[in-house]
Protein backbone atom coordinates (compact mmCIF):
# COMPACT_ATOMS: atom_id res chain seq x y z
CA UNK A 1 0.00 0.00 0.00
CA UNK A 2 2.97 2.03 -0.25
CA UNK A 3 2.73 5.40 -2.14
CA UNK A 4 5.72 4.60 -4.99
CA UNK A 5 6.64 2.07 -5.78
CA UNK A 6 8.63 1.05 -8.97
CA UNK A 7 8.18 -1.97 -11.90
CA UNK A 8 10.17 -5.28 -11.31
CA UNK A 9 13.29 -3.48 -13.89
CA UNK A 10 13.12 -0.66 -12.00
CA UNK A 11 12.39 2.03 -14.92
CA UNK A 12 9.85 3.85 -14.11
CA UNK A 13 7.28 4.70 -10.94
CA UNK A 14 4.36 3.80 -11.10
CA UNK A 15 0.69 4.88 -9.15
CA UNK A 16 0.40 3.40 -5.62
CA UNK A 17 -1.54 0.40 -4.53
CA UNK A 18 -4.09 2.39 -3.15
CA UNK A 19 -4.73 4.37 -5.67
CA UNK A 20 -5.22 1.61 -8.24
CA UNK A 21 -7.61 0.36 -5.93
CA UNK A 22 -9.82 3.32 -5.58
CA UNK A 23 -9.60 4.76 -9.05
CA UNK A 24 -11.12 0.47 -10.32
CA UNK A 25 -14.12 1.42 -8.45
CA UNK A 26 -15.14 3.51 -11.57
CA UNK A 27 -15.26 0.65 -13.12
CA UNK A 28 -18.53 -0.05 -11.63
CA UNK A 29 -20.59 2.73 -12.68
CA UNK A 30 -19.09 1.86 -15.85
CA UNK A 31 -20.01 -1.66 -16.17
CA UNK A 32 -23.42 -2.14 -13.99
CA UNK A 33 -24.88 1.06 -15.30
CA UNK A 34 -24.74 0.31 -19.03
CA UNK A 35 -25.41 -3.66 -18.68
CA UNK A 36 -28.37 -2.84 -16.37
CA UNK A 37 -29.53 -0.35 -18.76
CA UNK A 38 -28.91 -2.59 -21.71
CA UNK A 39 -30.81 -5.77 -20.00
CA UNK A 40 -33.56 -4.09 -18.57
CA UNK A 41 -34.53 -1.10 -19.79
CA UNK A 42 -35.42 -2.17 -22.96
CA UNK A 43 -37.63 -5.08 -21.37
CA UNK A 44 -39.17 -2.62 -18.81
CA UNK A 45 -40.93 -0.54 -21.36
CA UNK A 46 -41.61 -2.94 -24.07
CA UNK A 47 -43.35 -5.78 -21.16
CA UNK A 48 -43.77 -4.04 -17.85
CA UNK A 49 -44.87 -0.43 -18.90
CA UNK A 50 -46.82 -2.08 -22.47
CA UNK A 51 -44.82 0.49 -24.89
CA UNK A 52 -45.17 -0.73 -28.96
CA UNK A 53 -41.89 -2.47 -29.57
CA UNK A 54 -41.78 -0.05 -32.51
CA UNK A 55 -41.38 2.94 -30.23
CA UNK A 56 -39.67 1.36 -27.44
CA UNK A 57 -36.66 -0.03 -30.48
CA UNK A 58 -37.37 3.87 -31.80
CA UNK A 59 -36.46 5.80 -28.84
CA UNK A 60 -33.50 3.63 -27.40
CA UNK A 61 -32.49 4.57 -31.37
CA UNK A 62 -32.72 8.47 -31.35
CA UNK A 63 -31.41 7.77 -27.91
CA UNK A 64 -28.23 6.34 -29.35
CA UNK A 65 -28.06 9.25 -32.11
CA UNK A 66 -28.22 11.81 -29.49
CA UNK A 67 -25.39 10.54 -27.35
CA UNK A 68 -23.15 9.73 -30.80
CA UNK A 69 -23.76 13.11 -31.66
CA UNK A 70 -23.07 15.11 -28.12
CA UNK A 71 -20.36 12.91 -26.73
CA UNK A 72 -17.68 13.80 -29.20
CA UNK A 73 -18.14 17.49 -29.29
CA UNK A 74 -18.31 17.40 -25.15
CA UNK A 75 -15.72 15.23 -25.34
CA UNK A 76 -13.44 17.71 -27.48
CA UNK A 77 -14.92 20.77 -25.46
CA UNK A 78 -13.56 19.49 -21.67
CA UNK A 79 -10.39 17.70 -23.02
CA UNK A 80 -8.20 21.16 -22.83
CA UNK A 81 -7.44 23.00 -19.98
CA UNK A 82 -9.08 25.46 -17.42
CA UNK A 83 -9.05 27.70 -14.89
CA UNK A 84 -9.25 25.22 -12.65
CA UNK A 85 -7.31 22.87 -14.01
CA UNK A 86 -4.01 23.20 -12.55
CA UNK A 87 -4.89 23.10 -8.97
CA UNK A 88 -7.95 20.31 -9.32
CA UNK A 89 -6.95 18.25 -12.56
CA UNK A 90 -7.79 18.12 -15.82
CA UNK A 91 -9.88 15.06 -15.89
CA UNK A 92 -10.94 14.26 -12.29
CA UNK A 93 -14.09 17.38 -11.84
CA UNK A 94 -15.48 16.09 -15.12
CA UNK A 95 -15.74 12.60 -13.76
CA UNK A 96 -17.38 13.81 -10.71
CA UNK A 97 -19.68 16.76 -12.73
CA UNK A 98 -21.07 13.61 -15.08
CA UNK A 99 -21.63 10.64 -12.68
CA UNK A 100 -23.95 11.88 -10.25
CA UNK A 101 -26.40 13.20 -12.69
CA UNK A 102 -25.78 9.54 -14.38
CA UNK A 103 -27.36 8.15 -11.83
CA UNK A 104 -29.98 10.45 -10.83
CA UNK A 105 -31.23 10.01 -14.95
CA UNK A 106 -31.14 6.33 -14.71
CA UNK A 107 -33.51 6.22 -11.48
CA UNK A 108 -35.61 8.29 -12.92
CA UNK A 109 -35.76 6.00 -15.77
CA UNK A 110 -37.94 3.98 -13.84
CA UNK A 111 -40.40 6.21 -13.21
CA UNK A 112 -42.56 6.62 -16.71
CA UNK A 113 -45.85 8.76 -16.12
CA UNK A 114 -48.90 6.57 -15.14
CA UNK A 115 -50.91 6.04 -18.06
CA UNK A 116 -51.88 3.48 -20.17
CA UNK A 117 -49.23 3.01 -22.79
CA UNK A 118 -50.96 1.14 -25.17
CA UNK A 119 -53.83 4.01 -25.19
CA UNK A 120 -51.35 6.77 -25.06
CA UNK A 121 -48.12 5.98 -26.03
CA UNK A 122 -45.96 9.04 -26.91
CA UNK A 123 -45.89 10.34 -23.52
CA UNK A 124 -44.40 7.61 -22.57
CA UNK A 125 -42.21 7.54 -25.72
CA UNK A 126 -40.73 10.94 -25.31
CA UNK A 127 -39.89 10.50 -21.50
CA UNK A 128 -38.19 7.43 -22.55
CA UNK A 129 -36.34 9.12 -24.78
CA UNK A 130 -35.38 12.19 -22.46
CA UNK A 131 -34.48 10.46 -19.52
CA UNK A 132 -32.35 7.97 -21.83
CA UNK A 133 -30.83 11.03 -23.89
CA UNK A 134 -29.76 12.59 -20.37
CA UNK A 135 -28.43 9.12 -18.91
CA UNK A 136 -26.76 8.63 -22.17
CA UNK A 137 -24.94 12.31 -22.33
CA UNK A 138 -23.43 12.26 -18.41
CA UNK A 139 -22.70 8.49 -18.68
CA UNK A 140 -20.76 9.24 -21.64
CA UNK A 141 -19.30 12.01 -20.75
CA UNK A 142 -18.27 10.16 -17.51
CA UNK A 143 -16.95 6.90 -19.63
CA UNK A 144 -14.92 9.93 -21.99
CA UNK A 145 -12.54 11.28 -18.54
CA UNK A 146 -12.13 8.40 -16.62
CA UNK A 147 -11.41 5.84 -19.12
CA UNK A 148 -9.31 8.67 -20.92
CA UNK A 149 -7.50 9.34 -17.94
CA UNK A 150 -6.69 5.27 -17.41
CA UNK A 151 -4.16 6.21 -20.62
CA UNK A 152 -2.86 8.91 -18.77
CA UNK A 153 -2.50 7.85 -15.08
CA UNK A 154 -1.22 4.78 -16.15
CA UNK A 155 1.81 4.31 -18.42
CA UNK A 156 3.35 1.55 -18.96
CA UNK A 157 2.50 -2.16 -20.09
CA UNK A 158 3.27 -3.64 -16.98
CA UNK A 159 1.32 -1.01 -14.94
CA UNK A 160 -2.04 -1.11 -16.88
CA UNK A 161 -1.89 -4.98 -16.32
CA UNK A 162 -1.94 -4.38 -12.64
CA UNK A 163 -4.18 -1.67 -12.80
CA UNK A 164 -6.50 -3.56 -15.16
CA UNK A 165 -5.90 -6.85 -12.50
CA UNK A 166 -6.96 -4.39 -9.86
CA UNK A 167 -10.06 -2.97 -11.64
CA UNK A 168 -11.59 -6.48 -11.18
CA UNK A 169 -10.80 -7.68 -7.40
CA UNK A 170 -13.06 -5.10 -4.87
CA UNK A 171 -14.63 -3.82 -8.53
CA UNK A 172 -15.78 -7.43 -8.76
CA UNK A 173 -17.24 -8.60 -5.84
CA UNK A 174 -19.22 -5.29 -5.64
CA UNK A 175 -20.70 -5.77 -9.47
CA UNK A 176 -21.20 -9.46 -8.07
CA UNK A 177 -23.70 -8.33 -5.54
CA UNK A 178 -25.41 -5.48 -8.07
CA UNK A 179 -25.86 -8.27 -10.95
CA UNK A 180 -27.83 -10.38 -8.09
CA UNK A 181 -30.38 -7.36 -7.06
CA UNK A 182 -32.67 -7.89 -10.27
CA UNK A 183 -32.78 -11.45 -9.80
CA UNK A 184 -33.65 -11.19 -5.68
CA UNK A 185 -36.51 -8.31 -6.52
CA UNK A 186 -37.87 -7.92 -10.13
CA UNK A 187 -40.86 -10.03 -10.05
CA UNK A 188 -42.27 -10.13 -14.00
CA UNK A 189 -45.26 -7.74 -13.94
CA UNK A 190 -44.52 -5.39 -11.04
CA UNK A 191 -43.36 -2.29 -12.10
CA UNK A 192 -42.39 -1.24 -8.63
CA UNK A 193 -39.85 -4.18 -8.23
CA UNK A 194 -37.80 -2.61 -11.07
CA UNK A 195 -37.84 1.05 -9.15
CA UNK A 196 -36.80 -0.65 -6.17
CA UNK A 197 -34.24 -2.64 -7.49
CA UNK A 198 -32.39 1.15 -9.00
CA UNK A 199 -33.15 2.95 -6.02
CA UNK A 200 -30.87 0.22 -4.28
CA UNK A 201 -28.49 0.23 -6.91
CA UNK A 202 -27.78 3.99 -7.25
CA UNK A 203 -27.31 4.41 -3.46
CA UNK A 204 -24.30 1.70 -3.40
CA UNK A 205 -22.96 3.06 -6.93
CA UNK A 206 -23.28 6.86 -5.09
CA UNK A 207 -20.90 5.06 -2.26
CA UNK A 208 -18.43 3.86 -5.27
CA UNK A 209 -18.27 7.73 -5.84
CA UNK A 210 -16.41 8.39 -3.08
CA UNK A 211 -14.60 6.10 -2.67
CA UNK A 212 -13.23 6.36 -6.46
CA UNK A 213 -12.00 10.52 -5.38
CA UNK A 214 -9.03 9.65 -4.62
CA UNK A 215 -8.04 7.34 -7.34
CA UNK A 216 -8.40 10.17 -9.78
CA UNK A 217 -6.71 12.73 -8.43
CA UNK A 218 -3.91 13.43 -10.74
CA UNK A 219 -0.01 14.21 -9.56
CA UNK A 220 1.83 17.70 -11.05
CA UNK A 221 3.63 14.81 -13.16
CA UNK A 222 0.20 13.67 -15.27
CA UNK A 223 -0.94 17.88 -15.04
CA UNK A 224 2.10 18.54 -17.45
CA UNK A 225 1.74 15.73 -19.53
CA UNK A 226 -1.58 16.24 -19.99
CA UNK A 227 -0.85 20.17 -21.05
CA UNK A 228 2.02 19.71 -22.80
CA UNK A 229 1.10 20.12 -26.95
CA UNK A 230 -1.62 22.74 -26.02
CA UNK A 231 0.12 25.86 -26.86
CA UNK A 232 -0.57 24.58 -30.27
CA UNK A 233 -3.27 24.83 -32.09
CA UNK A 234 -5.45 21.47 -32.97
CA UNK A 235 -9.22 21.29 -34.92
CA UNK A 236 -11.30 18.87 -33.79
CA UNK A 237 -11.81 18.28 -37.45
CA UNK A 238 -8.15 17.76 -37.95
CA UNK A 239 -7.57 15.73 -34.40
CA UNK A 240 -10.22 13.17 -35.79
CA UNK A 241 -8.34 12.94 -39.36
CA UNK A 242 -5.20 12.45 -37.63
CA UNK A 243 -6.85 9.29 -35.39
CA UNK A 244 -8.59 7.99 -37.88
CA UNK A 245 -5.77 7.87 -39.90
CA UNK A 246 -3.96 5.11 -37.25
CA UNK A 247 -4.47 1.69 -38.58
CA UNK A 248 -4.46 0.32 -34.82
CA UNK A 249 -6.77 2.78 -33.43
CA UNK A 250 -9.30 1.75 -37.04
CA UNK A 251 -9.07 -2.24 -36.09
CA UNK A 252 -9.45 -1.13 -32.20
CA UNK A 253 -12.79 0.49 -32.64
CA UNK A 254 -14.08 -1.39 -34.84
CA UNK A 255 -13.58 -4.87 -33.36
CA UNK A 256 -14.66 -3.47 -30.31
CA UNK A 257 -17.77 -2.29 -31.20
CA UNK A 258 -18.27 -5.59 -33.18
CA UNK A 259 -17.94 -7.16 -29.29
CA UNK A 260 -20.05 -4.19 -28.10
CA UNK A 261 -23.11 -5.22 -30.04
CA UNK A 262 -22.68 -8.99 -29.11
CA UNK A 263 -22.68 -7.82 -25.65
CA UNK A 264 -25.89 -5.43 -25.87
CA UNK A 265 -27.55 -8.16 -27.76
CA UNK A 266 -27.09 -11.05 -24.67
CA UNK A 267 -27.47 -8.43 -22.23
CA UNK A 268 -30.69 -7.48 -23.51
CA UNK A 269 -31.88 -10.92 -24.53
CA UNK A 270 -31.26 -12.10 -20.80
CA UNK A 271 -34.29 -11.34 -19.56
CA UNK A 272 -36.48 -12.75 -22.38
CA UNK A 273 -34.34 -15.74 -22.85
CA UNK A 274 -34.97 -16.79 -19.14
CA UNK A 275 -39.25 -15.58 -19.25
CA UNK A 276 -39.88 -17.04 -22.62
CA UNK A 277 -36.94 -19.67 -23.59
CA UNK A 278 -36.93 -21.23 -20.11
CA UNK A 279 -40.29 -20.23 -18.63
CA UNK A 280 -38.58 -19.27 -15.78
CA UNK A 281 -38.76 -15.94 -13.08
CA UNK A 282 -35.78 -14.21 -12.94
CA UNK A 283 -34.56 -15.20 -10.23
CA UNK A 284 -33.48 -18.21 -11.38
CA UNK A 285 -30.60 -16.44 -13.32
CA UNK A 286 -29.24 -15.93 -9.96
CA UNK A 287 -27.19 -19.40 -10.24
CA UNK A 288 -26.20 -18.80 -13.65
CA UNK A 289 -24.90 -15.19 -12.81
CA UNK A 290 -22.69 -16.69 -9.65
CA UNK A 291 -21.41 -19.58 -11.83
CA UNK A 292 -20.41 -16.41 -13.91
CA UNK A 293 -18.99 -13.97 -11.95
CA UNK A 294 -16.90 -16.19 -9.60
CA UNK A 295 -15.00 -17.72 -12.68
CA UNK A 296 -14.57 -13.94 -14.16
CA UNK A 297 -12.63 -12.98 -10.36
CA UNK A 298 -11.03 -16.66 -10.27
CA UNK A 299 -9.38 -15.73 -13.99
CA UNK A 300 -7.84 -12.70 -13.49
CA UNK A 301 -4.84 -13.53 -12.27
CA UNK A 302 -4.58 -16.25 -14.87
CA UNK A 303 -5.15 -14.25 -17.65
CA UNK A 304 -3.15 -11.88 -16.27
CA UNK A 305 0.17 -13.84 -15.77
CA UNK A 306 -0.66 -15.87 -19.40
CA UNK A 307 -0.66 -12.35 -21.17
CA UNK A 308 2.94 -11.47 -19.02
CA UNK A 309 4.44 -14.12 -20.86
CA UNK A 310 2.63 -14.42 -24.31
CA UNK A 311 1.15 -10.76 -24.57
CA UNK A 312 -1.75 -8.46 -24.05
CA UNK A 313 -2.76 -8.64 -27.84
CA UNK A 314 -2.38 -12.79 -28.43
CA UNK A 315 -4.60 -13.24 -24.86
CA UNK A 316 -7.18 -10.60 -26.16
CA UNK A 317 -7.90 -12.15 -29.03
CA UNK A 318 -7.81 -16.00 -27.28
CA UNK A 319 -10.44 -14.36 -25.10
CA UNK A 320 -12.56 -13.07 -28.37
CA UNK A 321 -12.89 -16.12 -29.84
CA UNK A 322 -13.71 -17.91 -26.82
CA UNK A 323 -16.61 -15.39 -26.15
CA UNK A 324 -17.92 -16.42 -29.85
CA UNK A 325 -17.88 -20.17 -29.17
CA UNK A 326 -19.76 -19.54 -25.44
CA UNK A 327 -22.76 -17.32 -27.20
CA UNK A 328 -23.21 -20.35 -29.81
CA UNK A 329 -24.87 -22.83 -26.72
CA UNK A 330 -28.03 -19.94 -26.72
CA UNK A 331 -29.18 -21.68 -29.83
CA UNK A 332 -30.38 -25.19 -27.96
CA UNK A 333 -29.87 -24.64 -23.90
CA UNK A 334 -33.62 -25.65 -22.58
CA UNK A 335 -32.68 -25.93 -18.57
CA UNK A 336 -31.51 -24.53 -15.79
CA UNK A 337 -28.42 -26.45 -15.62
CA UNK A 338 -26.98 -25.87 -18.76
CA UNK A 339 -27.14 -22.44 -18.05
CA UNK A 340 -24.88 -22.41 -15.20
CA UNK A 341 -22.59 -24.89 -16.91
CA UNK A 342 -22.21 -22.33 -19.72
CA UNK A 343 -22.31 -19.43 -17.08
CA UNK A 344 -19.01 -20.80 -15.77
CA UNK A 345 -17.29 -21.17 -18.92
CA UNK A 346 -18.65 -17.66 -20.44
CA UNK A 347 -17.12 -15.94 -17.31
CA UNK A 348 -13.37 -17.65 -18.18
CA UNK A 349 -13.70 -15.39 -21.48
CA UNK A 350 -15.34 -12.62 -20.07
CA UNK A 351 -12.22 -12.46 -17.59
CA UNK A 352 -9.72 -12.65 -20.52
CA UNK A 353 -11.75 -9.84 -22.50
CA UNK A 354 -12.26 -7.66 -19.57
CA UNK A 355 -8.74 -7.49 -17.97
CA UNK A 356 -7.32 -6.98 -21.85
CA UNK A 357 -9.34 -4.35 -23.34
CA UNK A 358 -8.53 -1.33 -21.48
CA UNK A 359 -4.68 -1.60 -22.05
CA UNK A 360 -5.78 -2.99 -25.65
CA UNK A 361 -7.73 0.68 -25.78
CA UNK A 362 -4.91 2.69 -24.09
CA UNK A 363 -1.85 1.59 -26.45
CA UNK A 364 -4.19 2.86 -29.26
CA UNK A 365 -5.10 6.14 -27.38
CA UNK A 366 -1.20 6.58 -27.11
CA UNK A 367 -0.78 5.75 -31.05
CA UNK A 368 -2.85 9.24 -32.21
CA UNK A 369 -1.43 11.19 -28.82
CA UNK A 370 1.92 10.17 -30.97
CA UNK A 371 0.56 11.57 -34.45
CA UNK A 372 -1.40 14.34 -32.90
CA UNK A 373 1.72 14.99 -29.68
CA UNK A 374 -0.79 15.96 -27.34
CA UNK A 375 -3.22 14.14 -24.97
CA UNK A 376 -6.73 14.05 -26.15
CA UNK A 377 -8.26 10.74 -24.47
CA UNK A 378 -11.29 12.09 -23.36
CA UNK A 379 -12.05 13.17 -26.83
CA UNK A 380 -10.77 9.65 -28.53
CA UNK A 381 -12.79 8.01 -25.72
CA UNK A 382 -15.77 10.46 -26.83
CA UNK A 383 -15.29 9.37 -30.72
CA UNK A 384 -15.12 5.81 -29.45
CA UNK A 385 -18.70 6.30 -27.42
CA UNK A 386 -20.09 7.15 -31.48
CA UNK A 387 -19.19 3.80 -32.19
CA UNK A 388 -19.73 1.78 -29.20
CA UNK A 389 -22.94 3.61 -28.62
CA UNK A 390 -23.90 2.08 -32.40
CA UNK A 391 -24.19 -1.12 -30.47
CA UNK A 392 -27.36 -0.23 -28.58
CA UNK A 393 -28.56 1.40 -32.46
CA UNK A 394 -27.79 -2.38 -33.49
CA UNK A 395 -29.17 -4.10 -30.68
CA UNK A 396 -32.83 -2.52 -30.89
CA UNK A 397 -33.03 -2.70 -34.43
CA UNK A 398 -32.17 -6.79 -34.32
CA UNK A 399 -34.45 -7.19 -31.45
CA UNK A 400 -37.37 -4.80 -33.03
CA UNK A 401 -37.05 -6.80 -36.10
CA UNK A 402 -37.25 -10.42 -34.92
CA UNK A 403 -39.65 -10.21 -32.92
CA UNK A 404 -41.79 -8.50 -34.81
CA UNK A 405 -41.25 -10.99 -37.58
CA UNK A 406 -41.20 -13.93 -35.51
CA UNK A 407 -44.75 -12.73 -33.51
CA UNK A 408 -43.57 -12.43 -30.09
CA UNK A 409 -46.26 -11.34 -27.10
CA UNK A 410 -45.23 -8.57 -25.20
CA UNK A 411 -47.32 -9.72 -22.52
CA UNK A 412 -46.01 -10.34 -18.83
CA UNK A 413 -47.82 -13.79 -19.00
CA UNK A 414 -47.83 -14.81 -22.42
CA UNK A 415 -46.36 -18.49 -23.64
CA UNK A 416 -44.40 -17.66 -26.76
CA UNK A 417 -44.89 -19.67 -30.08
CA UNK A 418 -41.81 -21.40 -31.34
CA UNK A 419 -41.06 -19.23 -33.70
CA UNK A 420 -40.81 -16.16 -31.50
CA UNK A 421 -38.61 -18.70 -28.78
CA UNK A 422 -36.07 -19.46 -32.12
CA UNK A 423 -36.32 -15.39 -32.90
CA UNK A 424 -34.84 -15.06 -29.27
CA UNK A 425 -32.00 -17.61 -29.48
CA UNK A 426 -31.12 -16.03 -33.05
CA UNK A 427 -30.55 -12.81 -31.29
CA UNK A 428 -29.11 -13.88 -27.99
CA UNK A 429 -26.54 -16.40 -29.39
CA UNK A 430 -26.03 -16.53 -32.87
CA UNK A 431 -25.93 -12.94 -34.14
CA UNK A 432 -23.55 -12.49 -30.83
CA UNK A 433 -21.46 -15.77 -31.54
CA UNK A 434 -20.94 -14.44 -35.51
CA UNK A 435 -19.88 -10.41 -34.50
CA UNK A 436 -17.11 -11.53 -32.02
CA UNK A 437 -15.65 -13.97 -34.59
CA UNK A 438 -15.16 -11.07 -37.04
CA UNK A 439 -14.31 -8.92 -34.17
CA UNK A 440 -11.29 -11.66 -33.52
CA UNK A 441 -10.50 -11.96 -37.40
CA UNK A 442 -9.66 -7.88 -37.54
CA UNK A 443 -7.28 -8.37 -34.19
CA UNK A 444 -5.04 -11.34 -35.66
CA UNK A 445 -5.05 -9.92 -39.21
CA UNK A 446 -4.76 -5.91 -39.11
CA UNK A 447 -3.79 -5.00 -35.06
CA UNK A 448 -0.13 -4.90 -34.93
CA UNK A 449 0.63 -2.96 -32.12
CA UNK A 450 2.50 -5.92 -30.45
CA UNK A 451 5.58 -6.14 -27.86
CA UNK A 452 8.64 -4.62 -30.41
CA UNK A 453 6.09 -2.18 -31.91
CA UNK A 454 4.58 -0.78 -29.03
CA UNK A 455 8.26 -0.62 -27.09
CA UNK A 456 9.36 1.56 -30.08
CA UNK A 457 6.13 3.71 -30.13
CA UNK A 458 6.51 3.89 -25.50
CA UNK A 459 10.22 5.28 -26.41
CA UNK A 460 9.12 8.23 -29.01
CA UNK A 461 6.57 9.31 -26.31
CA UNK A 462 9.00 9.51 -23.34
CA UNK A 463 11.55 11.47 -26.12
CA UNK A 464 8.31 14.41 -26.73
CA UNK A 465 7.93 14.08 -22.61
CA UNK A 466 4.15 12.33 -23.61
Amino acid sequence: MEDSIYDPEGLWKIASTKKMMSYSFGFILTLYLMTAFNSLVFYFYEVEVGLRVELVSLAIICYSIITIIVSPILGYLTDRPFKFSKKWGFRSPWIIISAIPALFFYFFLFMPPDMNAKSNPYPVFWFLLIMSSLFGIFISLFMAHFEGSFASQFREDYERRRASVFAFIFPGIILFFLALLPQFFIVYGDKSSFVFTALISVIILGICVLILIPGIRESEEVKMRFILGFEKSLSFTKMVKISFKQKNYRVSLISSTFMAISGTLGAVSGIYFYKDVLGLPLFFSIYSTIAYIITVLLFVPFWSTYSRKHGIVKTYIIGIFLTSLLFLPNLWITTLEETIIFGFFRGIAASCVMVMSMPIVSDSYDEVTLACERHQEASLRSMRTLFLRSSVIFSALIIGVIHIYTGYSAKPDAVQTPLAIIGIRIHSGLIPAILCFFAGIMMVFWYDLKKQNRTIMQQKLREKGL
